[in-house]
């Protein structure tokens, strides 16, 4: 088994013009869920229910110390009239690793200031259409 750690990882979105901007820096986690639908398809004379498989969905978020460049980057792109197309790498960017890429959302974007840690932020992103798995 291949394990990694999460160091390495790497989060590339991209900013209000379009350009594919490593964030990784920035980042201290990545939450990548997906799910598939499913759809019922029981009949009369079933004892048990039936289904077949459905639409994949999936969203992203990210969370990390704030900074003036990645809070730029990320209001600029919050409700943008565009989807921005996202590189997701839980081995990190080398080559020969793992790469999932698509289109998303900023759907939200926050900032926090606690008065004992540092300041952080976090946002939310909606993928649109089909992730794709290739590697870097």
């Amino acid at each position: 088994m291949a394990f990694v750690h999460g160091k390495s990882t790497a989060f590339k979105i991209d900013d209000s013009a379009g350009a594919l901007t490593d964030i990784s820096a920035y980042c201290m986690n990545v939450g990548f869920p997906r799910a598939a639908g499913t759809a019922e398809v029981t009949t009369f004379g079933d004892s048990d229910k039936e289904f077949i498989s459905g639409l994949k969905e999936g969203t992203i978020s990210i969370e990390g110390k704030w900074d003036p460049v990645v809070d730029a980057l990320l209001n600029g792109i919050l409700g943008h009239g565009t989807t921005k197309t996202f590189e997701y790498g839980p081995e990190g960017s080398a080559a020969g690793k793992v790469k999932y890429t698509g289109e998303c959302i900023c759907t939200s974007y926050e900032d926090s200031s606690p008065v004992e840690d540092a300041a952080g932020f976090s946002a939310e992103f909606q993928i649109t259409g089909a992730v794709t798995r290739t590697t870097f």
